[in-house]
């Protein structure tokens, strides 16, 4: 799965939603839009944010396999 994919995922998961995790992060809705969209991507400080909110690693959250 893409990053894309996996963002939406984990946030059905735990039901958190797009405006919580702009929230979170002090970013826009937009932003975290067009993360879920493929438009564009976090940055790594963003990216270890989003992977210890979802207590997930950095390679589960980008869909990196091993």
């Amino acid at each position: 799965m893409k990053f894309s994919e996996n963002l939406k995922a984990l946030r059905a998961a735990c039901g958190t939603g797009q405006r919580e995790i702009a929230a979170m992060l002090n970013i826009s809705l937009k932003t975290v839009s067009h993360w879920e969209t493929g438009y564009s991507e976090p940055s790594i400080s963003q990216l270890i944010q989003l992977a210890d909110f979802f207590d997930v690693t950095i390679d589960e959250l980008v869909g990196r396999k091993s």
